[in-house]
């Protein structure tokens, strides 16, 4: 077994809009929702692009850039939700029934607007495309990354990352704590983890909450298996924790605000100890 070190880059084949930084420490970071990048092929049937990007998990990989420098395997992809959601069930299953969400291949925008001009947003065949295009790729990118960590350490952690903003009626009442963490209700890490990150996040005197509106998408539900040695965890970040966030309904052209590092470096810090806290986990189960 290699001792953790610098992280190196990937030279696995994969598609140029997923980057891997494959580190040496037995955490697997995953980047689903920070692409904003569409197909040229896509964008004729678009209201508009900046329509299309508003619902991106801004700079989440800037406010994680740390990532690899503690040694873990960063997974990201370019590619927008838009043309196809890399966190949601790929057979359409909703992952909160009875709860309003966004499709494998959104339609609306997290405020229910149209994302597609009338009659133009894709059909069963083209989401079949854009799974076998995007979709599967990254998740075969993602699971290899998996094995391989597992396969080096035995026992690992998967960090999901995310972010939204803090108030969306459509999607939840009132205003999102500014830390969401998700476990699948308890189902995809140890109790021990999950207590570890609940118990960081409270210490920032921060509003947060375990398995709330946020349990964990597809890639926490999916590849959190504690009985196998990967203890996956979602982190879902209201967006006012780490940037300027006027509360409540943005236009299309008013969104988002700018990075500001001084302004993230708090939450940023708490985050760096989470991290931590999930290697030092898998480090003393190794």
């Amino acid at each position: 077994m290699r001792c953790p070190s610098s992280a190196e880059t990937d030279v696995t084949p994969h598609p140029d809009w997923i980057s891997v930084t494959r580190g040496t420490a037995p955490l697997v970071v995953s980047l689903p929702h920070t692409g904003t990048d569409i197909p040229d092929e896509f964008l004729p049937d678009l209201v508009s692009l900046e329509r299309a990007i508003k619902d991106a998990d801004w700079w989440i990989h800037l406010l994680y850039d740390f990532a690899a420098g503690l040694g873990a395997t960063v997974v990201r992809t370019s590619i927008s939700r838009t043309v196809i959601d890399v966190n949601r069930d790929p057979s359409g299953v909703s992952l909160y029934p009875g709860q309003q969400t966004t499709e494998l291949c959104p339609t609306t925008t997290f405020d229910g607007e149209p994302l597609y001009l009338e009659g133009r947003a894709p059909d069963a065949a083209a989401i079949a495309a854009r799974k076998a295009a995007y979709f599967e790729p990254y998740h075969r990118v993602l699971a290899a990354e998996i094995a391989a960590a597992k396969a080096r350490h035995g026992v690992i952690a998967l960090y999901d990352c995310h972010s939204i903003r803090s108030v969306i009626p459509r999607l939840f009442e009132g205003t999102l704590p500014e830390f969401n963490i998700g476990t699948n209700k308890g189902a995809s890490c140890d109790p021990e983890l999950e207590a570890t990150v609940r118990d960081i996040c409270a210490g920032t005197g921060r509003p947060y909450v375990l398995n709330g509106r946020f349990t964990g998408g597809y890639i926490t539900r999916q590849y959190g298996r504690p009985a196998e040695g990967v203890h996956a965890v979602q982190m879902e970040l209201a967006c006012r924790a780490y940037m300027s966030e006027p509360l409540g309904f943005v236009a299309d052209d008013a969104w988002p605000t700018p990075y500001d590092p001084a302004y993230a470096a708090p939450v940023r810090a708490s985050l760096t100890q989470i991290l931590e806290a999930c290697l030092a986990f898998a480090r003393a189960r190794a």
